[in-house]
């Protein structure tokens, strides 16, 4: 991105000399909510008469425009550099206060009652939660929804169960999709439990969580302010030392993602799996054509969107390896890995929110049953001789089974020959009420 002028000042600069690692920027979410604390601190402190008003409002609206976007330019330092964040902070205060002319300091206006090691894990916990509660739930709860319009449409069609990937007693092909629905609710919960504790920040705590140079009453006033401002409401710590000292509420929501992507590869695989073939897979579902499969082989079609959320899947999880790793690194008073927590787990809520949309907009919405080879496959499980169990036993059903998968005949066929009566099949092989189960 080209700069237009140059806002920031010396601390920037050598940041930028210091730290040519990836280049990779801070997330623009964690500055505009840097921001977002800057503007709130500068109004707090005139109210508190710590600043005067007319300088305080100069540099509250000027850090208004680097929360609307309007400066992204203007924070080139790489994302991998102090573990506090220190150098983006202060290229924060530095571009705030030129912006905000004559008579404005970094340090001494825009910086007031601040430490890099209060305001900035609070800027990574504000962008968390924020983007968390707009992008990650909406996209789990459109994928539940869907994955439960398709548990309705397909409540009557069953199929072969499969265990230890190994046939098994039959279900409903809309028996397996809700429990796909159910597990995206229950990580949406598990992803909302981890929100209020990450919605208590350090601020206020300055350099250790003393408090030091801060007024008694700057952090409340501070925190109502971005009530307004982003619409959600953030809390005091538990604790201002253990606030400083660790990032586990954040460790903590990485890993409640992780768990969201754990499930979406169990779904993503199960679907790829059933759409399988079309000739010599499973076959049992037909995914939605996108695009062409193969530049050689005509008419092949892959499922190209569970293998972009298997992706994604790796990756979070990949990332919530990271987070956890630097989630240790809180010796005594202060973490000093913040800024590859906050990559991370800003890349995971973003990629994790995708990929969750596009599962449910370009596959599951469109997923069609192959309702004749899902017959087919229930039907001839040998598994459904379980079902003969109560009837003529376990051992007897076992010979039953066995002659059948060696004979290639069906359940019914071999038992009838083995002498079991019509009735009785007709009552023990109802593929309908076997994938009921007690609720028949």
């Amino acid at each position: 991105m080209a700069v237009q002028q140059q806002l920031w000042g010396s601390e920037t600069s050598k940041a930028v000399e210091n730290f040519p690692v990836s280049g990779e920027r801070v997330p623009v979410s964690v500055v505009r909510m840097l921001a977002h604390i800057k503007a709130a601190a500068a109004r707090t402190n005139a109210e508190l008469r710590l600043l005067d008003a007319e300088p305080a409002e100069r540099a509250a609206a000027a850090a208004d425009e680097v929360a609307r976007g309007e400066h992204d330019d203007q924070f080139p330092i790489d994302v991998f550099q102090t573990g506090s964040g220190t150098s983006t902070n202060m290229n924060a205060n530095e571009v705030i206060a030129t912006l905000a002319g004559e008579g404005v300091h970094p340090n001494d206006h825009v910086n007031m009652g601040q430490s890099s090691n209060d305001v900035f894990p609070s800027a990574v916990h504000l962008a968390a939660v924020v983007e968390t509660t707009s992008q990650v739930l909406p996209a789990l709860d459109r994928l539940a929804a869907s994955l439960e319009a398709k548990a309705a449409e397909f409540a009557d069609v069953v199929k072969a169960g499969r265990t230890h990937m190994m046939d098994a007693v039959p279900v409903t092909l809309g028996q397996e999709f809700a429990g796909y629905a159910a597990q995206i609710r229950l990580g949406h919960a598990r992803v909302g439990d981890a929100l209020p504790r990450a919605s208590q920040i350090p601020l206020g705590g300055t350099a250790t969580g003393t408090g030091l140079n801060t007024h008694a009453e700057f952090a409340a006033g501070v925190r109502a302010r971005l009530a307004e401002s982003t619409t959600v409401t953030f809390e005091a710590p538990a604790d201002p030392f253990e606030a400083q000292a660790n990032r586990d509420a954040l460790v903590e929501l990485s890993g409640a993602l992780k768990v969201v992507a754990v499930s979406l590869t169990k779904i993503a695989t199960d679907l790829v799996l059933m759409g399988s073939g079309p000739r010599t897979g499973l076959g049992e579902v037909a995914l939605p054509e996108l695009q062409k499969g193969s530049s050689i082989m005509p008419g092949k079609v892959n499922p190209v969107i569970p293998e972009v959320v298997l992706q994604v899947a790796a990756q979070v999880i990949g990332n919530d390896a990271a987070i956890t790793i630097a989630g240790t690194q809180g010796n005594f008073e202060l973490n000093v890995r913040v800024p590859v927590i906050a990559r991370n787990l800003l890349d995971s809520i973003a990629i994790l929110s995708s990929a969750a949309s596009l599962l449910a907009e370009k596959c599951v919405d469109g997923l069609e049953a192959n309702e004749d080879t899902l017959a087919q496959h229930a039907g001839s499980t040998p598994a459904i001789a379980t079902a003969l169990n109560p009837h003529i036993g376990y051992d007897r059903a076992t010979d039953i089974v066995k002659e059948a998968v060696a004979s290639r005949r069906t359940i019914r066929e071999v038992a009838i020959e083995k002498g079991v009566d019509e009735a009785t099949l007709d009552e023990a092989l109802d593929l309908h009420r076997m994938a009921r189960g007690s609720q028949a």
